[in-house]
């Protein structure tokens, strides 16, 4: 077309929606695009021919045509927000916006086919027109199909069937929707919908006859009861009857129900039932009706706001028929929308907020003055306005509550990303875990393997998914850290020789005011809580007098004056000697002492022991500093024993070949000498290790190190 064309067909087709100024202002803007160059003469055509049928089909009103007319504009950035709010109006950009939004869902890699992309689709608009303009738009491209490559005829027709056809029946829009439907079939399977077409031509004549057969006399008998009406017989959609072969597994030959007669009533409102009611007993009362089959939604409508009456009844030659009876009032709405067949077509799913949107919109239109579509026009969709949907980074879809954080989308795609979650990378930028999500988002997650989940989180989220994820989580973290703690409480007691019981541990956990045993186990593996301190609230807690030294002894050999007494006494020096009678001692493992070691002994009041330390224990200090008056002055025996004790040494030096062979075979000969135990270590061309010998008394010990120093390549030999 030419300019003068499209203004001809514009006039021809649109004249009667938009006011003189609107067509002006519209006339100025498209047209000035296209001598521009901007727009293409094609991209008008189609845009002026999807208005005509939004107009001509849908009865869509001047906001809408006028949202169709510039949306080109509005998506290339030839007009803007600003100057469509100044020139045109807001609803005009609300849908527009809707529109765009949704064309760019199509520019990103996500699989059409799935239930999350139609309830992002429809969650991006916000006015009911906006679905009903990309219906429109769907079925002007299905219209034009054979423009398209073969692979892309086959990809639209596939993205149609399973989302805009549902769409629209659910909207009530009948007619798109089964044109949609068949017109998917005819590309998606070609030879099926042949077949399927050329049958139908090929018995239309005897169908036809069929019907008119059958309504010829029930025409007559409604007419003596005084009704207007109309009478028309609908032949089935050729996917219609596709599904039913293909469910029912019967050929074309044995669908009986290829058709089905429609009674429209005209009546006044508050007589449709009765008068719909009265030719149900006409139908009945000449045909034998399957009662089975009565659909009574006169009595109780569909929550869709659906009103027929349906009965199956046996006509001429013994064929069963469906009649549908109902008043012109319903008959348009429920072929023009707004009161969908979703359920009774069977498709259920996500359908009771629509249902009840689609309820309200009903009764909004019965009762609005004027132009339906001005009505709509303050009527918002917010079936999914309590839903956000992002994208992954791979464009699958993922559905989440409003409202929710980068932290519920890592939970969402799996638990273990979630509690790795340190931020979040959206649209290309990084945020942090608490960013909250807007619909049509691109995240992916960032993750740690250091990172755990907090409590805090819990605040964060807004997802009962991700809350239930970071409580277990929680609970599994503070049993393992709960866990440790013992361990490590337990592992220190053993090398302080301190027995306790749980009941010990119960009583300090409380005197330090925690109400959980976990909680005071969680805060040592942390560092929250010293063992020190726990170790000193057990000693302190028993009696600090030395009047309790006497009581340490065995029960069996119990007397009212100890060996011990005799010795504090005479010399207040306690003898290490084997033989040492009623008093129990045992050489402490924080130092090790062997014979000749100068001494002392520390009063273990817990567990009624002494044990003995070398004076330059690492523990020694702070023994004397804090619990003087259990320390006991010791010495070995003069005789000395027969025993031997073992000694660490820590030995440094070069990491030579045959080093480590040297010192051992040196061991292995050394008269009385014995290894308990040997660990080496090597890196940047030194070793150091650890051996644990068997010896008798410190002067033997000595003499010991001094050979092992004289061996070739060693650095360092020190007790530990």
């Amino acid at each position: 077309m030419n300019r003068l064309e499209y203004y001809r067909y514009w006039i021809e087709n649109l004249g009667n929606v938009f006011s003189r100024s609107e067509k002006q202002q519209l006339k100025n803007d498209i047209f000035s695009a296209l001598n521009k160059g901007i727009l293409q003469p094609q991209a008008v055509e189609d845009t002026l021919n999807m208005a005509v049928l939004a107009q001509k089909e849908l009865s869509l009103g001047a906001t809408a045509i006028n949202a169709i007319l510039l949306c080109d504009l509005y998506k290339n950035n030839i007009l803007d927000e600003k100057y469509i709010k100044k020139y045109y109006n807001k609803f005009i950009f609300d849908i527009l916006d809707g529109l765009v939004k949704s064309h760019r869902l199509y520019e990103k890699n996500v699989s059409v086919e799935s239930e999350n992309f139609r309830k992002f689709l429809i969650s991006l608009a916000s006015d009911a027109r906006v679905i009903m303009i990309m219906l429109v738009e769907r079925l002007y491209t299905m219209r034009h199909l054979d423009k398209f490559e073969q692979e892309k005829q086959q990809k639209i027709a596939r993205e149609v069937a399973f989302l805009y056809a549902p769409l629209a029946h659910r909207m009530g829009l009948y007619a798109i929707k089964t044109e949609m439907e068949d017109l998917s079939l005819k590309y998606t399977s070609p030879e099926i919908y042949k077949d399927i077409a050329k049958k139908l031509k090929d018995t239309k004549k005897e169908r036809e006859k069929y019907i008119n057969e059958f309504i010829a006399p029930v025409k007559t008998r409604l007419a003596e009861q005084g009704l207007k009406f109309e009478i028309k017989g609908r032949t089935k959609s050729i996917y219609s009857i596709y599904n039913k072969i293909r469910k029912q597994g019967v050929p074309f030959e044995k669908v009986y129900d290829l058709f089905a007669i429609r009674i429209i009533i005209e009546t006044p409102s508050d007589r449709e039932k009765a008068d719909c009611w009265n030719a149900y007993s006409v139908v009945t009362d000449m045909y034998q009706p399957n009662t089975n089959r009565l659909r009574d939604w006169l009595s109780v409508p569909k929550l869709n706001g659906y009103e027929s009456l349906h009965i199956t009844v046996m006509g001429p030659q013994g064929k069963w028929v469906e009649v549908q009876i109902r008043t012109g009032r319903m008959d348009e709405i429920a072929e023009k929308g707004f009161a969908a067949h979703w359920k009774y077509k069977g498709v259920k799913s996500d359908s009771e907020k629509m249902d009840e949107w689609l309820a309200n919109l009903r009764s909004v239109l019965e009762h609005a003055e004027g132009n339906n579509m001005d009505v709509i026009s303050e009527f918002k969709m917010q079936l999914y306005d309590d839903d956000v949907f992002v994208f992954t980074p791979k464009g699958e879809l993922k559905r989440l509550e409003k409202g929710a954080t980068v932290l519920d989308f890592a939970y969402r795609i799996h638990s273990n990303i979630g509690n790795r979650c340190v931020s979040g990378i959206v649209n290309n930028k990084q945020v942090n875990i608490k960013h909250v999500l807007q619909n049509g988002d691109q995240v992916s997650i960032q993750t740690s393997v250091n990172q755990k989940p907090k409590k805090d989180w819990l605040k964060i989220v807004s997802t009962a998914r991700a809350k239930a994820k970071i409580r277990q989580a929680l609970t599994e973290i503070e049993h393992k850290e709960a866990e440790a703690g013992k361990e490590i409480l337990q592992r220190r007691f053993k090398n302080w020789k301190i027995t306790y019981t749980d009941g010990d541990i119960g009583k300090i956990s409380k005197r330090l005011g925690y109400k959980q045993i976990n909680d005071f186990y969680q805060d040592i593996t942390n560092e929250k809580l010293d063992v020190h301190a726990i170790r000193d609230l057990m000693t302190e807690s028993e009696k600090k007098d030395n009047a309790d030294i006497a009581a340490i002894r065995t029960v069996e050999n119990y007397s009212h004056e100890t060996d011990w007494q005799k010795i504090s006494a005479e010399q207040d020096v306690l003898e290490i000697d084997q033989n040492l009678k009623n008093i129990e001692y045992t050489l402490s493992k924080c130092c090790n002492p062997i014979f000749g070691d100068d001494i002392f002994g520390f009063v273990s009041l817990m567990n009624k022991r002494i044990k003995i330390h070398r004076k330059n224990c690492p523990n020694a200090p702070n023994m004397i500093e804090r619990f003087g008056y259990r320390i006991v002055s010791a010495r070995w025996a003069d005789k000395g024993t027969s025993s031997y004790y073992p000694v660490t040494l820590h030995i440094v030096g070069r990491d030579d070949i045959g080093i480590v062979t040297n010192i051992t075979s040196f061991i292995g000969k050394e008269q009385g000498l014995n290894i308990r135990s040997i660990s080496v270590d090597s890196h940047d061309g030194l070793f150091e290790g650890n051996l644990t010998i068997m010896v008798s008394q410190i002067a033997h010990l000595e003499q010991v190190i001094r050979k092992i120093k004289g061996i070739k390549g060693v650095q360092q030999v020190y007790r530990m």
